[in-house]
């Protein structure tokens, strides 16, 4: 089992950073008191009845019935960032926090220490309809656990496992029949999954014994046995669970917990189709089998299945190896996580300096249809799901590029990052970058004369501090690979043998070996499965959007897009830009990255016809 090399792994300068740095100034920008504002208020520390307007509004409004939800993903996300970042006001903020929320804790009795009162949970429990709360008291022991976790509050653990008593008591009288009307009638979230954390740090039966009583029959019991429940079914109900079942395995070892896992996989994604992005769901729900066409619309994509489905993709890799589920990762990351997230427009320098730069928050959804365009949420206004979601997954890119197996290393991911590994009892040390194909903007370079128009390859180097150590590095080779990887060892073309997706190398790792690792792309065509004659169009993981606000038929041979589809604007100073246009067309217009859309109208799926 391949081990995530997330302790140690640093990332460096790129999109992935400055969305992170986006992402901490937005958790900073946000305050003590609107975050702990009703936790203070169940808890009965806020009684004077003076007016405060400043209140977080939207989902986790005083008025909301999942209020305080966000808070639990604000300290995940703050705990995750400290762990990399070492930010000593982030984590005196969180650590307050954690202090703030046993307080409340202490003033609720000693163990209920939620933002919603504990009736909530006796409604469910009784039949009476009320917005998951369930989901709202994970949310907010998964961040006091991850604030344990990654940041080192003992505290926290503590908070917990009160937490976790009361819960024990709350489900001990409750029956199979009553318990599967809770988790069928309202949203659990990842409870599950959090149990099974919890157990794994403190082995303790009535942990494991709620990890059993949060298990949901009605779903996985048909999923043990193939059958596919989930067209037309929630997603972002059930994918927690699944996630809820993979740390289930890791912590039990029972073997059935994976078998319900990697039934769900062949039936979510290998056994079902996806759109460009790597995504499979509209409306919320899962698209029937093969069947995306009807679903192109304005609610695709929900960025809290993106994170979940991704986060499930990461357990399947680390068993298994496989190249095809960080595939997945890597095309929902850049379709998905960078799409609909943290958005900022790019540097104009001939914009007036008085204006400011265009930024989005979040987009919920990713919508697809003709005619589209990404609706971003407010700082503190709306609060869905979807923001807490964003703020976890752009505190944690550094946990799927590096990983260890024994004596071999493995990149899964290529966002540049360093890391350090231990092999047989010695220091090494990997750096990861991306290599530019250019020179700099004045001083003259062989490249700008040998390179005259855009790279049809990635590249990529890796430095490798070995510390003259035998160990094998292995190297995914991505799926949209159009010609074989070549790689060279110091500068020399080298063989590699293949396994499991990865291109391995054996070597005694000197003190400066360079791997350079060059991957042929090209553009290509995604065809609805449906609709075969309907494509969008991607460039190795990068899905691209036409600016144009209705759909549009384009001529051409779909086997073949870069006849009518060309590069655009390719460069700019010392950049190479990754726009295209289309040619030949009744009205031509210009493609873009779907991650680089932030307010214009745009589409993503055409209907192409051969000239006649």
């Amino acid at each position: 089992m391949l081990e995530n090399c997330t302790a140690t792994t640093r990332l460096l300068p790129s999109i992935a950073t400055d969305k992170q740095y986006r992402n901490l100034q937005y958790l900073l920008r946000l305050t003590d008191d609107n975050l702990l504002f009703s936790f203070r208020m169940e808890a009965g520390f806020i009684n004077n009845g003076s007016k405060k307007t400043d209140v977080h509004w939207g989902w986790d409004s005083p008025f909301s019935q999942i209020r305080g939800t966000f808070t639990g993903h604000w300290l995940s996300a703050a705990a995750k960032l400290y762990h990399k970042a070492d930010n000593p006001i982030l984590k005196a903020r969180a650590d307050y926090i954690v202090s703030e929320i046993g307080k409340c804790q202490a003033a609720n009795g000693g163990r209920w220490a939620f933002p919603i009162p504990e009736k909530y949970l006796y409604w469910l429990r009784d039949g009476r309809h009320i917005w998951a709360p369930q989901y709202v008291c994970h949310k907010v022991m998964m961040g006091l656990l991850d604030m344990y976790r990654y940041a080192g509050n003992a505290e926290a653990l503590e908070i917990v496992k009160s937490c976790a008593d009361w819960f024990y008591d709350f489900t001990a009288d409750i029956s199979r029949e009553t318990m599967d009307e809770m988790m069928d009638n309202e949203e659990t979230g990842g409870i599950l999954e959090l149990w099974a954390d919890l157990y794994a740090i403190t082995s303790e039966p009535k942990h494991l014994e709620l990890l059993h009583r949060y298990e949901r029959p009605h779903l996985f019991e048909p999923l043990l046995a193939k059958i596919d429940v989930l067209s037309n079914l929630h997603a972002n109900t059930t994918v927690p669970e699944i996630l809820g079942a993979a740390r289930a395995y890791e912590v039990t070892g029972d073997i059935r917990y994976r078998q319900i896992v990697e039934n769900f996989w062949t039936l979510a994604v290998d056994e079902r189709g996806s759109f460009v992005t790597g995504g499979q769901t509209s409306g919320e729900m899962w698209t029937p089998p093969y069947q995306q066409a009807a679903r192109l619309s304005d609610r695709n994509q929900e960025h809290c299945v993106v994170y979940h489905m991704m986060k499930l993709s990461q357990y399947l890799y680390r068993w298994t190896g496989a190249s095809q589920y960080a595939d997945y990762y890597e095309q929902n990351l850049w379709n998905g996580i960078f799409a609909q997230g943290h958005w900022e427009e790019e540097w104009d320098m001939l914009a007036s300096d008085d204006r400011p730069a265009a930024r989005g928050l979040l987009t919920y959804y990713l919508p697809l249809a003709a005619g589209s365009h990404k609706l971003w949420a407010d700082d503190v206004e709306h609060f869905w799901c979807c923001v807490c979601t964003l703020v976890q997954a752009n505190a944690s890119f550094h946990e799927a590029i590096f990983y260890q197996e024994n004596d071999k290393i493995v990149v899964g991911q290529f966002l540049p990052a360093e890391t350090d590994f231990t092999v047989n009892d010695v220091s090494i040390r990997i750096k990861l970058e991306k290599m530019s194909q250019t020179g700099e903007n004045i001083r003259i370079h062989a490249i700008d004369r040998e390179l005259l128009s855009r790279p049809d390859s990635d590249q990529y180097q890796l430095k490798v501090n070995g510390n003259n150590q035998h160990f094998r590095l292995a190297i995914r080779l991505p799926w949209w690979l159009v010609d074989k990887a070549e790689i060279l060892l110091n500068g020399v073309l080298i063989d590699y043998a293949i396994e499991n997706g990865h291109a391995v190398l054996e070597h005694i790792w000197g003190e400066q070996d360079i791997v350079q690792v060059i991957f042929p792309k090209k553009l290509q065509t995604w065809a609805l499965p449906d609709e075969p004659e309907t494509v969008a169009f991607i460039d190795g993981p990068i899905a691209f959007a036409g600016i144009v606000a209705e759909e549009r038929t384009l001529y051409g041979d779909i086997e073949h897009p870069e006849s009518f589809v060309k590069p655009a604007n390719e460069r700019l100073w010392n950049i190479w830009r990754p726009d295209y246009r289309t040619v030949g067309q009744p009205v031509n217009f210009r493609l873009t990255p779907l991650y680089k859309i932030g307010n214009e109208t745009y589409t993503v799926y055409f209907p192409v016809e051969k000239r006649k």
